[in-house]
């Protein structure tokens, strides 16, 4: 069954630290040729984000043969770079900083959904509506799903972004730059969001009613390995799903153990993952807010020219069923 399910219970941030350089090999293979049968994956992923934490299940519910290695990178430009360059074969990865490639001509897929939501739109004291922001220092991240949805809604309020003092920041950067007043707000990913909320900030609205919904994070691999190893793709898919199904329904089995090898702040996990939803699928409903999101990031000036749906999104290896939002 496809899977859409907020995560409810604890996780600790997992770093599994791979140094990436010229003598990693990517995927394994029994032979000196594309069509050699594949072996071992290596899967990217991004370091300190509990919603990217997939791949560091996937080789204890692989449902082939092919072994997993995991590699972990500090940003999701540098997932794709990865993945372009065969350094990774796979990656648990950003769907915005997809479309930006896409529209450079950069062949990186979407194969399958991996977690949406993740995101906030938090607020000081003072600041009680969108309206509030005029004239206020807020936080965004660049080129992110987050600075769209922003956008997005003060189109909707009615609120010019020239009127706003804008401040970019990196991800792990918005909780401090809130918490010492250096901006007022700020619409980004957890963590920061629950940290911030946890310290006395508010939100201001939410930020997933916009045409774009909850879009954030998917599976993706380049179409260089989609060609050349079709069979591979299909079964990391696979094990994507089987690894998403077990995460959302046995989070009393894994969540306590990566609290107790990586340490955190449990009640901070608690908030933040309640605002992810996983899933596996590639659904129409899926695909259309990627298109959204296409349409959105062009018209927005963040893309020079739209790329097509079809160099952003392959629907060949994933389930295309709506997920169970009550999973």
């Amino acid at each position: 069954m496809p899977l859409a399910a907020p995560l409810s219970r604890r996780l600790a941030v997992a770093v599994s630290t791979v140094l990436l350089g010229s003598a990693l090999a990517a995927c394994t293979s029994t032979g000196g040729d594309d069509d050699a049968e594949v072996t071992t994956v290596t899967v990217g992923t991004l370091r300190g984000q509990p919603h990217f934490y997939a791949p560091f299940l996937y080789e204890d519910h692989a449902t082939g043969d092919i072994e997993y290695d995991v590699v972990t990178l500090d940003t999701a430009p540098a997932l794709n770079d990865a993945l372009l360059s065969g350094t990774i074969d796979m990656a648990v990865g950003s769907i915005t900083a997809t479309v930006a490639g896409a529209a450079q001509g950069r062949e990186v897929k979407v194969v399958a959904g991996a977690a949406d939501g993740g995101s906030g739109f938090i607020g000081n004291a003072e600041i009680d509506s969108v309206q509030d922001l005029v004239g206020r220092r807020v936080g965004y991240l660049e080129s992110s799903s987050q600075y769209v949805a922003l956008q997005l809604i003060l189109e909707e309020e009615g609120v010019d972004i020239a009127d706003l003092e804008l401040v970019s920041l990196s991800a792990p950067e918005f909780f401090n730059a809130f918490n010492t007043d250096q901006i007022d707000a700020f619409l980004a990913p957890e963590i920061g969001v629950s940290l911030a909320l946890g310290a006395g900030g508010q939100e201001i609205t939410s930020p997933y009613e916009t045409d774009i919904g909850r879009v954030n994070i998917a599976l993706l691999a380049s179409q260089d390995f989609i060609d050349e190893q079709p069979e591979a793709v299909q079964e990391v898919v696979e094990t994507h799903a089987a690894t998403t199904a077990y995460m959302v329904d046995n989070q009393d089995e894994w969540l306590p153990d990566m609290v107790a090898e990586y340490g955190g702040d449990e009640a901070v996990f608690a908030t933040a993952l309640d605002n992810f939803w996983l899933r596996a699928d590639l659904s129409p409903t899926l695909e259309g807010q990627i298109d959204n999101l296409i349409t959105q990031m062009a018209r927005l000036g963040m893309i020079d020219e739209a790329p097509a749906l079809e160099d952003v999104v392959d629907t060949s290896f994933a389930s295309r069923d709506e997920p169970d939002e009550n999973a």
